[in-house]
């Protein structure tokens, strides 16, 4: 397993809600590569709460879509954006668990289309939430100049977990 560095943590300037430090509001994601996959793990927090004890639904859209989004960082080396995400919620996500972890995979790209599966796991390694993503991909030239791309480091063997996939 290999640890993603967020190549825009030195920039104050980045407020992304799923994986900036400098948003005192967002989830502050990290990211690892795993083969195929990429991994997140994440303790849910009270403040993302829906009914009692219940991740919002909302959160876990957002925490598919980030991670699915570093899975195109990671493998095609470019920025995207989203533009469908299909999701389904398969088993309550409860606050008061403990952490849960979120796997991406690339699955195909057809022309500037990527699609990417994520799966939301809880603490017992249960799926919870499934989406389908499909993220519209930019020449790398256009990424570096409109989006401020780069390409991220990587920690080799960083072991912060033992993955189950």
């Amino acid at each position: 397993m290999r640890k993603i560095i967020n190549p825009w943590n030195d920039d104050e300037t980045n407020r992304c809600f799923g994986s900036s430090p400098h948003n005192p509001h967002g989830l502050h994601l990290e990211f690892y590569e795993d083969g195929e996959y990429i991994l997140c793990v994440w303790h849910p927090k009270e403040d993302f709460q829906s009914w009692l004890n219940t991740l919002h639904g909302g959160i876990q859209c957002a925490l598919m879509d980030e991670t699915g989004a570093w899975a195109v960082i990671d493998k095609l080396k470019t920025s995207a954006v989203t533009y469908k995400l299909e999701a389904k919620f398969v088993k309550v996500v409860h606050i008061n668990q403990g952490t849960i972890s979120i796997r991406a995979k690339l699955k195909e790209v057809s022309h500037n289309i990527a699609h990417v599966e994520v799966e939301i796991h809880n603490v017992n390694n249960e799926l919870c939430a499934k989406a389908d993503i499909s993220y519209i991909t930019f020449p790398r030239d256009v990424a570096k100049e409109k989006f401020r791309y780069k390409d991220p480091d990587i920690e080799e063997d960083y072991s912060i977990f033992n993955s189950p996939y």
